[in-house]
């Protein structure tokens, strides 16, 4: 039986998948980093050995297996054997405060968590309670060579992963997401080549942007490169080198790999497939890339809570970059106002979606996963967005801006992505973005904020005048900041919130 068809199925598991393709491909290259490379064969027996590994020191099935660590073969052997030993991937971002990533730990339930030297030194100071285990060391916790872990049944609504919120304050929430719902992630991905790929990424392993490249790979046998930190020189070499086929990049990896001078000096014509998500794709970057670098853009929205996802294949619809595309087949994705009733065609609204790849819940918050449900009015369950937007007259779905980030000034509603537009072009402008700022006058007003071409010769206040006179009235910027770079998370969404501390500090004077 092949691949395509044991993932036509109606449920099965990756490392069941894998466990083909070490009797198929034993050979074949199936996870490297820069330092380390395992083959199937040679994957498959490591995924025993730490499933043996966890069993022996007592992890429950269904129980979470934690992890910080930036990308490696290490960690994702880590995740790949928890997973066979029926407990819960739960991957955690390094970039949080300490306090945050031990909260992270605590509240998934580990009791085990596996560090890098990098994350284990930055979390010296902090109570963790549960058995750490170094990444660098891994050798000698596993299991014997031959050894082979109980068996264990995994149910469609088992959890698969724990993927946490990128909050900014406190524990994020914990999305759990079942295997029923990563079954759907992996088996639609029949026409992407997965194959025979030769996946290049540069995001971490704690982020659904990664993931959703990462797993179908090795669910449909292709070969994985994991990159530790992103560098966008560092990137086309490795693509050059490997004869990348594949990658996941977001917005402002692209940004800094298509700027660099010598972009075109690189082959790049292995490439079949690439894709984007998790923040705002401008449309003349889109256009960009698809006129320079080989291969299908496709540019994917949805939420890592799942519900309904939007696919843009840019490289056919140049008339519509402004959007994120249609919804995928089994895909309902609504408007709602602010009561959650259904708005009409053409109208703006809240976005909700619903498909078979939705999160279980909010790990242990059922309030928070009450207030992210909407419930049809045929009963059906949906998930918020928190975005705004409005589908055009072809069905495409133009996203307005997070809910959140809507600012209400003098009465108006105002949508910080259209000055972000206007703002980003600019001759002058290299990356912006826009913030509501508390205002005696109007309640809120926009401030910008901005980080300036190296050839630019105009300044703020000419930035600021001439953007100004492009907006609306009500839509104008009160103040304009200049910024050497803008806080991003490891995805590339910009820390607003941070923008808004920092200035109400003082930082921009």
């Amino acid at each position: 039986m092949t691949i395509a068809d044991l993932l036509d199925r109606p449920f099965g598991t990756l490392p069941d998948l894998i466990r083909v393709h070490a009797a198929q491909q034993p050979d074949k290259p199936a996870i490297a980093d820069e330092a380390t490379q395992v083959d199937y064969r040679s994957l498959d027996r490591l995924m025993d050995r730490v499933a043996a590994a966890l069993q022996r020191d007592g992890t429950a099935q269904r129980q979470a297996v934690a992890s910080v660590s930036y990308p490696s073969v290490a960690q994702a052997v880590v995740f790949l054997g928890t997973l066979r030993a029926g407990s819960v991937a739960a991957p955690i971002q390094p970039s949080a405060t300490p306090e945050q990533i031990a909260g992270m730990i605590a509240d998934s339930g580990a009791d085990i968590v596996f560090l890098d030297r990098a994350n284990a030194a930055a979390l010296a100071g902090q109570t963790i309670r549960a058995t750490i285990v170094m990444l660098d060391e891994l050798d000698e916790w596993l299991a014997p060579e031959d050894a082979a872990p109980a068996p264990v049944e995994i149910a469609p609504e088992d959890g698969f992963n724990i993927i946490y919120s990128s909050g900014t304050t406190g524990v994020p929430k914990g999305i759990v997401q079942s295997h029923a719902m990563r079954w759907q992630h992996l088996s639609r991905n029949s026409a992407a080549g997965f194959d025979s790929a030769v996946t290049l990424l540069s995001t971490p392993l704690y982020s659904n942007t990664t993931l959703v490249s990462f797993l179908p790979t090795l669910a449909w046998g292709g070969s994985v490169i994991l990159k530790s930190k992103f560098d966008a020189r560092r990137f086309l070499e490795l693509a050059q080198q490997y004869r990348a086929t594949h990658t996941m990049l977001v917005p402002v990896q692209y940004q800094r790999i298509m700027a660099l001078p010598d972009f075109d000096a690189f082959d790049l014509s292995a490439f079949r497939f690439k894709t984007c998500t998790s923040a705002p794709f401008h449309p003349d970057l889109k256009r960009d890339v698809v006129a320079r670098w080989p291969g299908l853009l496709v540019e994917y929205y949805g939420m890592t809570e799942g519900g309904g996802s939007c696919a843009l294949n840019a490289s056919e619809h140049l008339d519509k970059l402004h959007t994120v595309g249609r919804p995928l087949p089994g895909h309902d994705i609504r408007l709602i106002d602010d009561d959650g009733r259904e708005v009409p065609p053409g109208e703006t609204g809240e976005i909700v979606g619903r498909s078979a790849a939705m999160m279980i819940g909010y790990h242990g918050r059922k309030q928070a996963t009450a207030e992210a449900t909407w419930i049809s009015p045929e009963g059906d369950r949906f998930i918020r967005h928190g975005d705004i937007g409005r589908f055009d007259a072809d069905g495409f779905l133009v996203l307005m801006d997070r809910k959140k980030d809507m600012i209400i000034s003098g009465g108006f509603n105002i949508y910080p992505s259209d000055i972000e537009a206007m703002l980003a072009r600019h001759p002058a402008v290299a990356d912006c973005t826009v913030v509501g700022v508390p205002s005696e006058q109007w309640g809120e007003t926009p401030v910008g904020f901005y980080v300036p071409r190296a050839d630019a010769t105009a300044d703020s206040a000419t930035v600021l005048a001439d953007t100004n006179a492009s907006l609306g009235k009500t839509q104008r910027l009160s103040a304009l900041y200049v910024a050497d770079e803008l806080p991003r998370s490891a995805i590339g969404k910009v820390l607003k919130r941070e923008l808004r501390d920092r200035l109400a500090a003082g930082a921009f004077a």
